[in-house]
């Protein structure tokens, strides 16, 4: 009777698992348009856009993550796909301040949108 039990419980987790594994490896491609700005200001300002380019440069470069936020207040996180996994900075340093349309994989877990971008083009301003 244990090892049925153990065998049901241990064949479920399986299925949780690839369940799991099947979801994230199907993410959608979309398009965001949006400023490139650092995420702390992003959070503890609660800006809707950068104050400057300067500004979003210094954070960066002291460490600080730049994200894209939309007109709509979402954050997306630029991710790396590949493990171990690199910073993303260096692919936004040039827009950093500035709008941005990014395409790329979309990846959402517990409300928190990232992105592998794959795409990445100044738009203009609004």
């Amino acid at each position: 009777m244990f090892k049925k039990m153990m065998s049901a419980i241990l064949l479920v987790a399986l299925a949780g698992a690839a369940a799991e594994l099947v979801a994230w490896s199907q993410a959608k491609s979309i398009t965001v348009e949006g400023y490139v700005i650092d995420s702390a200001c992003s959070f503890t300002k609660n800006l809707d856009k950068p104050i400057s380019r300067e500004c979003a440069l210094a954070c960066a470069k002291a460490g600080s993550q730049l994200v894209i936020q939309t007109d709509q207040g979402s954050i997306y996180w630029p991710i790396d796909e590949k493990t171990p996994a690199s910073g993303q900075n260096a692919k936004l340093l040039e827009y950093a301040g500035g709008r941005v349309k990014a395409t790329g994989k979309l990846y959402e877990r517990g409300g928190s949108h990232a992105l592998v971008i794959e795409k990445l083009e100044a738009a203009s301003a609004k």
